[in-house]
């Protein structure tokens, strides 16, 4: 079986427009703030992080209803949560015993309906 791989286009001169690439690095963001992007992308990586996060747009949740709804162990979605939590993508209210999830804000929700939006595009 042989596969077909598309052919990247690649610059075949060695002309460098100074003029593009020097405004280009006045505006690029400082090296550790790309860096904090770059962690930030990596916890949307993971599809049970994902699957929390379309839980949470849908309704506030504790982690016993996400672990039902997902059919995984409370300590499993706990884990998950913690790393939402650090990421500061979700955020936790207590109420009596009961510790409620939701996202943090409508950043949130942007980046992640921007995300669908863009894989459902035909």
């Amino acid at each position: 079986m042989t596969r077909k791989y598309e052919e990247i286009e690649r610059c075949d001169c060695d002309v460098i427009h100074e003029d593009v690439v020097y405004e280009v690095k006045k505006k690029m963001p400082r090296e550790e703030t790309l860096y904090d992007l770059a962690e930030l992308f990596k916890v949307f990586g993971d599809s049970t992080r994902i699957k929390i996060l379309w839980a949470l747009e849908e309704a506030e949740m504790c982690v016993c209803d996400i672990a039902f709804l997902l059919n995984m162990t409370q300590s499993a979605i706990s884990h998950q949560l913690r790393v939402l939590k650090q990421a500061k993508l979700v955020r936790s209210r207590k109420e009596g015993k009961i510790v409620y999830y939701s996202l943090s804000d409508d950043h949130v929700r942007q980046i992640f309906d921007q995300g669908l939006s863009h894989i459902n595009e035909g």
